[in-house]
């Protein structure tokens, strides 16, 4: 069978030796203790006292219950499920990472203190959430944290107990998994993103850095669940800006290379990408293709500029994660999820990347550059 069943087969051989081995245990046991009972009353007091600590750990061992000390260290640490959809080797997990241990920490949690963490990875797979999902619930954590919303969407199917800390969905009342954000009403709650009008902003800012851009690309995955009203934003700000949109689907790796071949065709001055989950995990893939046909982007996530987009200008993912974990904070220390309201970003960042622009020629101007909260030179 394996080594497990070794000690068990001897302990049998044992006791087939030795038919009388309980009994004279138990005989050498009370002997013993009767020596210790005569020393102790040949100490006085003194010995009492001593004879009175040797009998409660001798209980405790009886009964088979562990020390003090033995029961600190194994006290169960209440776990945190966090649901990526991503990989851990994807480059912005380490700033993520570090944004949701500093939310833990001004809570009062330090993982492996007092905390811990399970990490479930879909490799940028979302078809392997649900059974990731389904995982956690079944190591019974006491809160789950998922980001996208195919995570949060595999989580809420998963479990209606178990609480749930979101961190940068669009609409989680649209999307039905919560009754309101005042008052949530489910098991679900954290940070929300729904700024549609943001891409208003987005498309000014490209306008304002590039005044000569009439014709702008947009880039969205029709399968997410804020391709809709972002989209019906852009037309609106479009129209107000002078800007014609060339809208453009894609819903994985493919679908961007036809994209940016379409852009190619049409003579696109720009292009500004949609908030969605797969596009984000294909940033570089996007940032890529742009540079190589010499295309500006600007987008809402930092990730982009990082991986080589030229503007991005929305909130702070790292901001909403350290958020996040102090709603896991409250969580632990009984507030229900029901009652907590989701949150709206309280931060926002401007970040230019002006390796990107020197690659496209082109000189920003230096209003925009004074406003950025980073630049990537």
């Amino acid at each position: 069978m394996g080594d497990g069943s070794r000690p068990e087969a001897a302990g049998a051989a044992e006791r087939q030796r030795s038919p009388h081995s309980g009994s004279d245990s138990l005989l050498r046991a009370v002997t013993r203790r009767l020596r210790i009972w005569k020393c102790a009353r040949s100490m006085g007091a003194a010995g009492t006292t001593c004879l009175g600590i040797l009998i409660v750990l001798l209980a405790i061992a009886v009964l088979g219950g562990p020390l003090p000390g033995d029961a600190q260290q194994e006290a169960r640490l209440p776990r945190v499920g966090f649901l990526f959809s991503t990989s851990p080797s994807d480059s912005r997990v380490p700033r993520v990472l570090q944004a949701f241990r500093q939310g833990l920490g001004e809570a009062g949690y330090v993982e492996g203190q007092n905390i811990a963490i399970e990490f479930r990875w879909a490799e940028g797979q979302d078809d392997r959430l649900p059974g990731l999902a389904a995982e956690l619930v079944r190591l019974k954590v006491n809160v789950i944290v998922a980001g996208v919303p195919a995570a949060i969407q595999a989580a809420k199917q998963a479990t209606a107990t178990i609480p749930i800390i979101i961190s940068g969905a669009a609409d989680p009342v649209a999307a039905g998994w919560a009754a309101s954000l005042a008052r949530p009403g489910g098991n679900i709650t954290g940070v929300s993103y729904m700024m549609p009008d943001l891409v208003g902003k987005q498309l000014g800012l490209l306008k304002e850095a590039l005044p000569k851009v009439s014709r702008v690309a947009l880039l969205g995955n029709p399968a997410g669940p804020v391709y809709t009203p972002w989209l019906r934003y852009a037309q609106d700000a479009a129209r107000g800006l002078g800007v014609r949109l060339q809208v453009l689907e894609a819903r994985g790796g493919s679908g961007i290379d036809s994209a940016f071949e379409a852009m190619t065709r049409e003579r696109a001055d720009a292009v500004i990408v949609l908030p969605d989950a797969v596009l984000l995990f294909h940033r570089a893939r996007i940032a890529d293709h742009a540079v190589r046909r010499r295309l500006p982007t600007v987008s809402g996530a930092s990730d982009f500029a990082e991986a080589g987009g030229l503007l991005t200008y929305g909130a702070s993912i790292d901001d909403g994660y350290r958020r996040a974990a102090i709603y896991v904070g409250k969580i632990l220390k009984g507030a229900r999820a029901a009652e907590l309201p989701v949150e709206q970003p309280t931060q926002f960042e401007l970040v230019i990347n002006l390796k990107t622009a020197k690659a496209l020629g082109l000189t920003l101007p230096q209003a925009v550059l004074l406003r950025a909260d980073r630049v990537i030179q």
